[in-house]
C-alpha cells in the first residue's frame, strides 16, 4: 500500500502532461523509489514507513488537485480511470528496483540522497539533488516537516524555450540552497556583514605611524581639495514680519534688515542686556543703514525686534517638529556636502577636513567681558580667501562671478584655506581633522617632548631653586614664575593690547592685586592666595602653601607697588620662553603643563585602581584621576542647565532599582524556605536562579550609584579638555589593556579616531 501511495504523484504528472515526457518521469520515479528504499533501512522500518506513506499520500493528493486545477480545467475523468492501472505498473517496476540490491543504494547516495532520519542532521548544501541530465529540473527533496509546504507548481517542462528553462533552473537551484530558517539566515548574514565591516575599515585605515616621517619642515608632498563651503545668502523676512521704531512700522533695507535679525535672534540672551554689547552693535548696525535709516534710527532703545524674534522662535520650533522624511532629506543633503567638500587627498590618502564650512555673519560674543562683544562679523567672500594646495593639484573653483584672493603652494604649513577676520584681525584656518596624520604626528611629538622633560625635570627644579637666591632681580622673578608654572600648571600668559581683548592673565602677567600673602592660614604656613581671571575669563582661585624662600621673594616683588602694577615687572613670556629653550630644546610653559598633567594621571591611576574592582568602579577611579588633572589645570565649567533634572531622573532610577532588589531578596528568602521543606532538585534550581537575579540587580544598582557619584563630582569640572590636550593617550590605553577596561568606556568614537596611533602601538606595560 505504501508503495502505491509513493507512486501516485508520478502517475498524475505523467498523465497530465501532453507530449509524453516519459523519460523525465521515469527518472523521477527512480529518484522517489530510491528515497523509499532508504526508508526501509531505518531501525523503526514499519512505523516510519507508514508515517512517510501517509504524508506522501496527502502530498500526492494535493499535487494531483493542483495539477488538475491548472492543466485540466475541463475536469476530464478518463485519466482517473487509468490511475489504478498505472499504479500496478509502478508497483511492478518498484519490485524490480528492489531486486537491484546494495549497488543501487550506493548509487543513490552518490546522487545526493540519504534516508529521511538523517535529513535533519545534514548540511544545507546536501538538501537538493542535481540530476545528470541538463533538461531535468532539480527537485526539492521531500521531508517530513516540509510535506505541507511542498508546491510542485514550479516544475514546468513543456512548451518552454531552452533559455527560459535554464534561467528557471538557476532560480530553483538558488531557492533550494536556501536554509530552512530564512529569518535566522538573514540575521546570521547581517551579523557576518557587521563583523566583516570593521575588518574592512581597519584594512583601509592609514597607519602613518608605521611609515618613515618626512624631513623636518615638510608637511606633505601632494594636497588637493575642493575649497570651502560659504554661508548661504541672506533670505529677506516675510512681509508679515514687521520691525517697529518708536512704535511705528519701518521697512528696512536688505543689509540693515540682515544685521537687525542677528540682534533679534539673541533678544532673549543675556548678551543683549549688556551695555558694551548694545553699544558696539548699534555702532556697526548704523554702518549698514541707508542715509534715511541713519537719520530715523538714532536710539536702540526705541527699536522693537519682537516680531522678528518670534518669527525665528517659530522657525526653530518648526525644525523640531519636522517629519522623519524631512529630517532624513536634510541629513542626506549634509552627507552629500560632506562627501564632496569634507575630504581632501593628501599624499595619495583620503583625509577628513575638520571645518570646511565658513562661519556665517553674525554678532561677536567673545568670552567674559570682551570689549568687542556685539560687533558685526562681516560675511566672508571668495575674495578674502587664500587657497593652499600642491602645484600639480587641481585648484578648487571659486563661486561663479568671484575669484580667490590668492592661491599658494606651501607644503611647510598644514592649513588648506585661510582668511583674516575683521573683529580682531586674527587669521582663521580650515585645517585637517584631529584624526589626520598631520594632527596625529603633532600630538605624538608633543607627548614625546613632555617625556623628554621627565628626564631632566629634576635638574631644572634644582636650577630654579638656586636662582631664588640670585642677586639679580630679573633672575629671581624668572625662577619664582617658573616654580608657579611647574607646581601649579599655570599658563605663561601673553602680552595683550589694552581694549583689544578681555582682561585675562597668566603667570607672567600677574598683577599685585591678583595675590594675597598669608604667613599663616588654616594651620598652614606661607600661603599664597591666587584670584585672577584665567583663559576664557574663567576664574582661577587657589590657596597654596609655598616654600619660605618663594614667599619672601613675593614680599620683595610687591614692595612699593600699586595693586594694578605687574608682579613680575622684569619678566615677560619672551624672556621666559627663551630661558626654557636654553634648559631643554622644545621646552615651553605648555610642555610643563602637559608633563605635569600626564605624570599626575599616571600616579593617580596607580593609587586609585584596585585590582578586584569591577569595570564600573575602575571607570570611576579613572574619572577621579582625570579630575585631579582637570583641577590642577583649572579646567572648570558652569554646571549644565539640565544637571538638576538629569540627577533627579538618575535618582528615580536608583530608587526603582532598590525596590526591585528588595523584592528579589524577598523572593530569594521565600525560595530558600521552600527548598528546606521540599529538598528536591527543582527548588534548588529556583534558589540558584533567584540568587543570580539578586546579584544582577546589586550590580545594576551599584553601577547607577557610581554614575550618580561621578556626575556630582564632575558637575563643575571639564574632564574633556585635559583628556584631549594634556594627557598622553598611551597612559590611558595601557591602563585599559592592563585592567581589562574596554577602551570605548574611556574614549568615544571621535577620540578613538584621534588617538588611533596610541591605541595601535601601546601595550599594557607603557610608562610615561
Amino acid at each position: 500500500m505504501s508503495g502505491i501511495h509513493l507512486m501516485t504523484p508520478r502517475v498524475v504528472l505523467k498523465d497530465t502532461r501532453v507530449n509524453g515526457n516519459s523519460h523525465k518521469h521515469k527518472d523521477k520515479h527512480k529518484d522517489r523509489e530510491h528515497r523509499h528504499k532508504e526508508h526501509k533501512k531505518d531501525k523503526e522500518k514499519d512505523r516510519e514507513k507508514s508515517k512517510h506513506s501517509n504524508s506522501e499520500h496527502k502530498d500526492s493528493e494535493k499535487k494531483h488537485k493542483d495539477k488538475e486545477k491548472t492543466k485540466h480545467k475541463d475536469g476530464s475523468s478518463e485519466k482517473h480511470k487509468d490511475k489504478h492501472k498505472d499504479r500496478d505498473k509502478e508497483k511492478r517496476k518498484e519490485e524490480k528496483i528492489r531486486a537491484s540490491g546494495d549497488a543501487k543504494i550506493k548509487k543513490e547516495k552518490e546522487n545526493g540522497f540519504s534516508s529521511p532520519p538523517r535529513i535533519k542532521d545534514e548540511p544545507e548544501d546536501d538538501g537538493y539533488f542535481a540530476p545528470p541530465k541538463e533538461d531535468i529540473k532539480p527537485l526539492k527533496r521531500p521531508r517530513d516537516e516540509d510535506d505541507g509546504d511542498y508546491k510542485p507548481k514550479k516544475i514546468k517542462t513543456e512548451d518552454i524555450k531552452k533559455e527560459k528553462k535554464r534561467k528557471l533552473e538557476e532560480e530553483e537551484d538558488g531557492k533550494l540552497k536556501k536554509p530552512k530558517n530564512k529569518d535566522k539566515d538573514k540575521k546570521g548574514a547581517e551579523s557576518d556583514n557587521k563583523k566583516k565591516k570593521p575588518k574592512k575599515e581597519e584594512e583601509q585605515k592609514w597607519k602613518w605611524w608605521e611609515e618613515e616621517r618626512y624631513p623636518e619642515g615638510i608637511k606633505w608632498k601632494f594636497l588637493e581639495h575642493k575649497g570651502p563651503v560659504f554661508a548661504p545668502p541672506y533670505e529677506p523676512l516675510p512681509e508679515g514680519v514687521k520691525f517697529y521704531y518708536d512704535g511705528k512700522v519701518m521697512k528696512l533695507s536688505p543689509k540693515a534688515e540682515e544685521v537687525a535679525t542677528f540682534f533679534a535672534k539673541m533678544l532673549d540672551h543675556e548678551y543683549t542686556t549688556k551695555e558694551i554689547f548694545r553699544k558696539n552693535f548699534f555702532k556697526d548696525w548704523r554702518k549698514e543703514m541707508t542715509n534715511d535709516e541713519k537719520n530715523t534710527i538714532t536710539n536702540l532703545s526705541k527699536c522693537d525686534f519682537t516680531q522678528m524674534s518670534q518669527y525665528f522662535k517659530d522657525q526653530s520650533e518648526a525644525r523640531k517638529q519636522m517629519s522623519k522624511e524631512e529630517k532624513l532629506k536634510i541629513k542626506e543633503d549634509n552627507e552629500k556636502l560632506l562627501k564632496e567638500y569634507g575630504f581632501c587627498v593628501m599624499d595619495n590618502h583620503r583625509e577628513r577636513i575638520a571645518n570646511f564650512k565658513i562661519e556665517p555673519p553674525g554678532l561677536f560674543r567673545g568670552r567674559g567681558n570682551h570689549p568687542k562683544m556685539g560687533m558685526l562679523k562681516r560675511r566672508i567672500m571668495p575674495e578674502d580667501i587664500i587657497i593652499n594646495c600642491s602645484k600639480d593639484a587641481k585648484v578648487p573653483s571659486p563661486p561663479p562671478g568671484h575669484k580667490w584672493k590668492e592661491v599658494r603652494h606651501d607644503n611647510k604649513v598644514t592649513w588648506l584655506v585661510s582668511w583674516t577676520e575683521n573683529i580682531q584681525g586674527s587669521i582663521k584656518y580650515i585645517m585637517l581633522n584631529p584624526s589626520s596624520r598631520i594632527k596625529g604626528e603633532k600630538d605624538w611629538q608633543k607627548y614625546e617632548t613632555a617625556r623628554r622633560l621627565k628626564k631632566c625635570v629634576d635638574k631644572i627644579r634644582n636650577q630654579y631653586r638656586e636662582d631664588w637666591k640670585s642677586k639679580e632681580m630679573k633672575v629671581r622673578q624668572r625662577a619664582v614664575a617658573l616654580y608657579f608654572i611647574d607646581k601649579l600648571a599655570l599658563r605663561a600668559g601673553n602680552e595683550k593690547e589694552e581694549g583689544e581683548t578681555a582682561d585675562t592673565v597668566g603667570c607672567c602677567s600677574l598683577r599685585v592685586e591678583h595675590i594675597n600673602l598669608h604667613p599663616e592660614l588654616d594651620g598652614q604656613e606661607y600661603v599664597v592666595e591666587f584670584d585672577f581671571p584665567g583663559k576664557d575669563s574663567i576664574r582661577y582661585y587657589n590657596k597654596v602653601p609655598v616654600e619660605k624662600r618663594v614667599f619672601k621673594n613675593l614680599q620683595l616683588f610687591m614692595e612699593n607697588k600699586q595693586p594694578e602694577d605687574d608682579l613680575f615687572d622684569r619678566l615677560n613670556t619672551g624672556i621666559l620662553n627663551k630661558h626654557l629653550q636654553d634648559l631643554m630644546e622644545g621646552l615651553t610653559a605648555k610642555v610643563f603643563r602637559t608633563y605635569n598633567a600626564s605624570i599626575t594621571l599616571q600616579q593617580q591611576l596607580k593609587e586609585l585602581t584596585a585590582p578586584d574592582e569591577n569595570v564600573p568602579a575602575k571607570i570611576l577611579s579613572y574619572n577621579r584621576a582625570n579630575r585631579a588633572v582637570a583641577i590642577l589645570c583649572n579646567h572648570q565649567r558652569a554646571p549644565p542647565k539640565t544637571f538638576e533634572k538629569s540627577m533627579m531622573n538618575l535618582q528615580s532610577k536608583i530608587d526603582a532599582k532598590k525596590d526591585q532588589l528588595a523584592d528579589a531578596r524577598r523572593d530569594l528568602k521565600s525560595a530558600k524556605a521552600d527548598a528546606k521543606v521540599m529538598k528536591d532538585a527543582k527548588t534548588k534550581k529556583v534558589v540558584e536562579s533567584k540568587k543570580k537575579a539578586v546579584q544582577r540587580l546589586e550590580e545594576q544598582l551599584m553601577k547607577l550609584e557610581v554614575q550618580a557619584t561621578d556626575r556630582e563630582e564632575n558637575k563643575q569640572i571639564a574632564l574633556g579638555t585635559s583628556k584631549l590636550n594634556y594627557l598622553d593617550p598611551r597612559i590611558t590605553v595601557a591602563w585599559c589593556k592592563k585592567w581589562g577596561v574596554p577602551i570605548e568606556k574611556i574614549y568615544n568614537k571621535t577620540q578613538r579616531e584621534k588617538f588611533a596611533w596610541a591605541i595601535d602601538m601601546t601595550d599594557e606595560d607603557y610608562e610615561f
